[in-house]
């Protein structure tokens, strides 16, 4: 269930927003706030929409986890509460499922990034496909701050990005990283002085194309950061002869041709 104080999804022009209104928080991840992300996640991932975009309400994208939530868990076996594998198909907890649940999201996710976007919000924004912060927007992977380490799907989807050495400076000092920083060690896609906005005209443009095509893109591309050559080879050729000739593929040589916006059923 998504809970309305926590997570607000719409649906317009086959753009799911999701957005984080725990605004008086600073979006912080409660467990409230857990299970609504999961829920927006399923509920995105089996919906008609065609992109989506993660934004969070207020004056931050998200502030990380909620200290309550951290308080909560004195007493209780850490392995108790995090080694099961109670989500994503037996492969993640809770916590994890928070970012890779957009990973499986079967198409594009936009994170629209301002103010502050720490631990589990960064850890969010990471499993976005794409990320656009605004120019005053801070980074950090935080946990070292707590005397923890990044336990929420970071340590899959951040070596995907930065390069060892970057990886290991973040993790290790939890400082803030300013948007410029960040796009330059590649945490981030691009810097818009108004990253929502921007991020809802990208959207809208990725709306306009195939939507076989854009989903099959997302998942060629996650085979491909698994596998090696000789099997991404054959996967991007199989992936191809189920598009080629089809409606959608179709459709865009029509209105490609016919200089008009293409239509899809």
């Amino acid at each position: 269930m998504i809970d309305p104080t926590r997570v607000n999804v719409k649906y317009e022009n086959h753009i799911a927003h999701v957005r984080l209104v725990r605004s008086d928080k600073m979006n912080a991840v409660d467990q409230a706030m857990i299970d609504s992300l999961i829920a927006a996640g399923h509920e995105v991932a089996s919906s008609a929409a065609r992109v989506c975009v993660i934004s969070g309400e207020g004056k931050g994208f998200c502030a990380g986890i909620d200290i309550a939530g951290l308080g909560a868990m004195i007493g209780k076996d850490p392995n108790d509460l995090l080694m099961p594998r109670t989500h994503g198909d037996g492969t993640t907890n809770q916590w994890q499922e928070v970012a890779m649940v957009w990973t499986r999201v079967p198409v594009p996710v936009i994170a629209a990034i301002h103010g502050v976007c720490y631990g589990a919000g960064m850890q969010l924004a990471l499993g976005a496909d794409i990320r656009i912060a605004a120019p005053d927007a801070k980074l950090a992977v935080m946990e070292m701050k707590w005397g923890i380490v990044p336990d929420m799907g970071g340590m899959v989807l951040l070596p995907r990005l930065v390069r060892s050495d970057v990886l290991r400076r973040l993790t290790y000092t939890a400082e803030p990283v300013a948007a410029d920083q960040a796009e330059a060690w590649g945490l981030i896609t691009e810097v818009a002085d108004d990253p929502l906005a921007h991020a809802m005209g990208l959207a809208e443009s990725l709306a306009l194309k195939s939507p076989s095509a854009l989903r099959a893109a997302k998942a060629l591309i996650a085979y491909a950061e698994a596998h090696g050559p000789g099997d991404v080879l054959l996967e991007e050729s199989r992936v191809q002869s189920e598009l080629i000739g089809k409606p959608d593929q179709m459709e865009v040589v029509a209105a490609t041709f016919a200089k008009r916006a293409p239509v899809f059923d």
